[in-house]
């Protein structure tokens, strides 16, 4: 494994980050993980994801998804209500190619192991410890 990137927080500005960043990685032909763990993992099961204060503007907010749009990343709402959609970014990434596992700690913490969200892989301890440890390189968050 080339890179695993770590989501950790329920802040959409961070998830989509590292969500982007892996499907570049994928793109250049490398070989990537993310791994989703804490109240990340809680957001795509069945919570919400924030914004930080200076993102979370209406102005703010459309000029983001209108510059995402661009980019290729997933847009909710039109009109005045649109934004970047950070549960569809997952769908993306993992359409492009990179591999997302769900924490297997946070996974069991939260009550997921038998519902885990749409697109997150099941991975266990000794897997997931393996990977990190092999990995070239693992990124916190951005």
């Amino acid at each position: 494994m080339d890179l695993v990137f770590i989501v950790r927080d329920a802040l959409a500005s961070s998830a989509i980050s590292n969500l982007v960043m892996a499907v570049e990685a994928r793109k250049a032909g490398r070989e990537v993980a993310v791994l989703v763990t804490q109240d990340a993992l809680a957001a795509f099961a069945d919570a919400s994801f924030e914004w930080p204060r200076a993102l979370s503007g209406p102005r703010r907010r459309m000029t983001l998804a209108d510059a995402g749009k661009q980019l290729g990343i997933p847009v909710f709402a039109r009109g005045d209500g649109r934004q970047l959609d950070a549960k569809a970014t997952l769908a993306w990434a993992r359409e492009a190619g990179v591999t997302v596992y769900a924490c297997p700690v946070w996974t069991a913490l939260l009550g997921l192991s038998e519902n885990l969200p749409a697109g997150l892989d099941a991975i266990g301890s000794e897997e997931i410890t393996a990977l990190l440890c092999d990995a070239n390189q693992v990124v916190g968050s951005f």
